[in-house]
């Protein structure tokens, strides 16, 4: 069971020299201990029942379940524990996916061990810790405005049932603005969360207004 001083850290990667190398740095540290490490997701799942850490360590590139699937469903069953991906991926949709599933922190490979166990604190702590590349994406990603193309693919009753989510209507209120059923209103929901590639409608929202349709 996790200490009151110490940082319970499990490791998924299927790099062996990787995964034993990041331990051995834990677990010669003051305040880390590395109790799990797992191969994939299927092993991770299988052992954090048990073994319940305080953060993750999460590669990407795993075997099966990639890390980001595999942080949506260790959310789902375990939603206290931090996962901090630990990557050489730095593409917007992987960082942005991690994210969404519910990654507290984005951090590169390339990080030195100092940085990597202040890392892990800030995560602990609950921070949002991330490698400067990445932290430049997201701002960049926050501070951008709708040049169109993000709704450019709804069409003009999707926009017209966006907006109305947006002004904060129930789907029987949009269904009568827009003299259509409230069955209908679903439908054209779910074509928007398709598109749009969100689950939420809290995240359709936060994204929408972000993106001035407000």
């Amino acid at each position: 069971m996790p200490g009151e001083n110490i940082i319970h850290v499990a490791i998924v990667d299927d790099d062996d020299e990787i995964r034993n190398g990041l331990c051995w740095l834990l677990n010669h540290s003051d305040g880390f201990a590395c109790e799990s490490n797992y191969r994939n997701c299927a092993e991770l799942l299988r052992g954090v029942d048990e073994n319940t850490p305080d953060v993750i360590l999460m590669d990407i590139g795993l075997p099966g379940k990639s890390g980001i699937e595999c942080v949506l469903k260790i959310k789902e069953y375990f939603p206290r524990v931090e996962v901090l991906m630990v990557t050489v991926y730095t593409e917007d949709d992987k960082v942005f996916q991690s994210i969404r599933n519910g990654a507290v922190g984005y951090i590169l490979k390339n990080i030195s061990p100092e940085k990597l166990l202040e890392a892990i604190k800030e995560a602990y702590r609950g921070g949002a810790p991330m490698s400067p590349e990445v932290a430049r994406k997201v701002i960049g990603y926050f501070q951008g405005g709708d040049d169109g193309s993000w709704t450019a693919s709804l069409s003009q009753r999707e926009l017209e049932v966006l907006q109305g989510l947006v002004d904060g209507f129930s789907y029987k209120s949009i269904a009568e603005r827009l003299f259509i059923s409230a069955h209908t209103v679903r439908f054209h929901i779910h074509n928007i969360y398709e598109k749009l590639h969100v689950r939420t409608r809290a995240e359709l929202v936060a994204r929408a207004v972000k993106n001035k349709l407000k």
